[in-house]
C-alpha cells in the first residue's frame, strides 16, 4: 500500500502533516537544494514534537561525493533520533564507491538512497544498494526546473524500477515535483510511498505548507498508518 511522505521544514509544518495524517514526516530545507538539510537542532525538535506518532526521515543535504563527509553527516543526523536518513547520489561515476563506503552506517541506520531521474539511470545500482544493506531507494529530481518526475520517466519505466527495487528487498519511493493529479496514475505502481513538497505548499516548494492541500493529498492516497507506520523491506533478510 502506497503511503504519503510529506516534506516539512519546521515544527509548525510537522504539526500540519501530523494532523492531516501523513505517513512519514520528512525533514528537509527546500531553500537549500533538492535534498537541503535542516539544521540539526531543528531536526531534533521535530523528532521530539512528533514523539513517535509517525516515522521521521531527514535529508543530508546536497553533499559532494565525499564518503567521509557523508559518513559524518549520517552519524550527526542519526543522533537527532530520526527513523530514516536520505542521502543523495548525484554523480554517476562516484555513486558505487559512496554506496560501498556506507556499509558500516547501514548496520546501524536505515539509509535511503535518493537518485535523480534527471542525472542518470540508477537501475544498475539497485543490487549493490541491497547487498550493502541500504533500507531503500527513492527516485526524485535534482533540478526542479527540468520538469516533474512523470515528465522525465514513463510510467512503465517507473513501474519496472519499483518492481526491481522491491524484489531486491528495498523500500521504494517516488518524488520529484509530483502533483496531486499524478496520484491516480502512480498508485498502480505500488511504490511504498509518494513524496510531496511543492504540491503541499501555498506557492511553490519554498513557501509554507498548506493544511488543505495536505488533506487533499491524504484523501487521494490509501490510509496505511496506525500510529507508527514503518517501511518494511520486501524480503525477510538481507
Amino acid at each position: 500500500m502506497t503511503g504519503l511522505l510529506a516534506s516539512i521544514c519546521s515544527v509548525e509544518e510537522a504539526a500540519i502533516a501530523l494532523h492531516a495524517g501523513a505517513d512519514i514526516i520528512d525533514c528537509k530545507d527546500p531553500s537549500r537544494g533538492a535534498l537541503g538539510a535542516l539544521d540539526l537542532d531543528r531536526i531534533a525538535a521535530i523528532v521530539d514534537y512528533v514523539n513517535g506518532e509517525r516515522p521521521v526521515s531527514a535529508t543530508l543535504g546536497d553533499l559532494p561525493p565525499d564518503p567521509k563527509r557523508i559518513q559524518a553527516a549520517v552519524r550527526n543526523t542519526a543522533d537527532c533520533g530520526v527513523d530514516y536518513i536520505k542521502l543523495g547520489l548525484f554523480d554517476e561515476p562516484t555513486a558505487a564507491s559512496c554506496i560501498r563506503a556506507l556499509e558500516e552506517e547501514c548496520r546501524h541506520n536505515q539509509l535511503i538512497a535518493v537518485c535523480f531521474a534527471d542525472r542518470f539511470d540508477p537501475t544498475p545500482l539497485l543490487p549493490l544498494l541491497s547487498t550493502q544493506g541500504f533500507h531503500g531507494v527513492m527516485i526524485d529530481t535534482a533540478e526542479k526546473q527540468n520538469g516533474r518526475l512523470t515528465d522525465l520517466w514513463t510510467l512503465d519505466r517507473l513501474g519496472r524500477f519499483v518492481d526491481q527495487a522491491q524484489r531486491l528487498g528495498l523500500v521504494c519511493g517516488l518524488a520529484g515535483r509530483l502533483t496531486l493529479d499524478d496520484i491516480p496514475s502512480l498508485l498502480p505502481l505500488n511504490a511504498d510511498y509518494l513524496g510531496f513538497r511543492s504540491a503541499l505548499c501555498v506557492a511553490g516548494r519554498t513557501s509554507r505548507v498548506d493544511h488543505e492541500a495536505m488533506l487533499r493529498a491524504r484523501d487521494a492516497l490509501p490510509l496505511r498508518h496506525d500510529t507508527t507506520t514503518t517501511l518494511t523491506p520486501h524480503r525477510a533478510t538481507r
